[in-house]
């Protein structure tokens, strides 16, 4: 799981981070909150652990996205006053206390449901206002992607030793731990400045409707349909989601698009 997980957030980040560039950071923000990390992580949980277990991870995923919501906020905010090191660690505050309140949340699944909905609705206003970046991203050096992409495996290394040492309920939140989150916002805040970086929260606010989706949608069809069949649907009903919500932004978001360039 481990190597999975290795693999594919650095070629996850390497693809969002051209889309962004490409179509600007609302649909680079879209694809990053599409679950493409948790979900395989549930599907070997469910394998190795069983679907009730999946299942019970999958309910603790939808939650974890309200912290997800809380670190996004606090980046986005504190990048218009401060640098990245002191935006980002005010940004894994933020998702420290949330996720230990939630860690405490005792509620049955369609109460998660409602509260993640709440937060995932919310979440674009409790953003600052957000006018359209005033200079242009500029175009990704390939260095620079590299350095990304192995600033993503590095910190979910040592997001998995964390989680080895915590809890279940707590592993089950550090599952979905902003490593994009916070790799993205950083390097949008050095390249691109705090607009951008608004954008690109509110964009990935807006995939988290296709995650919330995946993670409703495994948890309920665990139970009655075979492992894959449950999984091979949840990730067809978050798709639609994600389309929906992509044609409904795609018109204000798509900008003209950045080539890749050799190193300088």
């Amino acid at each position: 799981m481990l190597l999975l997980k290795l693999l594919i957030v650095p070629l996850f980040l390497c693809g969002v981070s051209l889309a962004a560039r490409r179509w600007g950071p609302q649909i680079g923000g879209l694809l990053a909150g599409f679950p493409v990390v948790t979900g395989p992580i549930l599907f070997f949980l469910s394998v190795e652990q069983g679907s009730e277990f999946a299942a019970r991870a999958a309910q603790g995923s939808l939650l974890a996205v309200i912290a997800c919501i809380a670190f996004g906020v606090a980046y986005s905010h504190s990048s218009r006053k401060y640098q990245w090191p002191l935006a980002v660690i005010l940004g894994f505050l933020s998702w420290l206390a949330a996720a230990a309140a939630l860690a405490r949340f005792p509620g049955s699944l369609p109460w998660a449901a409602a509260l993640t909905l709440l937060f995932v609705t919310a979440g674009p206003f409790l953003l600052p206002p957000c006018p359209e970046p005033e200079r242009l991203p500029a175009s990704i050096v390939r260095s620079e992607l590299a350095i990304r992409m192995v600033a993503g495996a590095v910190l979910v290394l040592i997001v998995t030793v964390a989680a080895s040492a915590v809890g279940t309920r707590w592993a089950g939140l550090m599952t979905v731990f902003p490593v994009l989150s916070s790799v993205l916002g950083v390097f949008s805040h050095r390249q691109s400045g705090p607009p951008f970086v608004a954008h690109l929260f509110r964009g990935m606010f807006r995939g988290f409707y296709s995650f919330a989706t995946f993670c409703v949608s495994l948890a309920l069809l665990l139970g009655s349909l075979p492992t894959a069949a449950a999984f091979a649907a949840a990730v067809a009903l978050a798709l639609l989601v994600q389309g929906g919500v992509y044609w409904a932004t795609a018109p204000d978001s798509l900008s003209k698009p950045t080539p890749l360039r050799g190193a300088a």
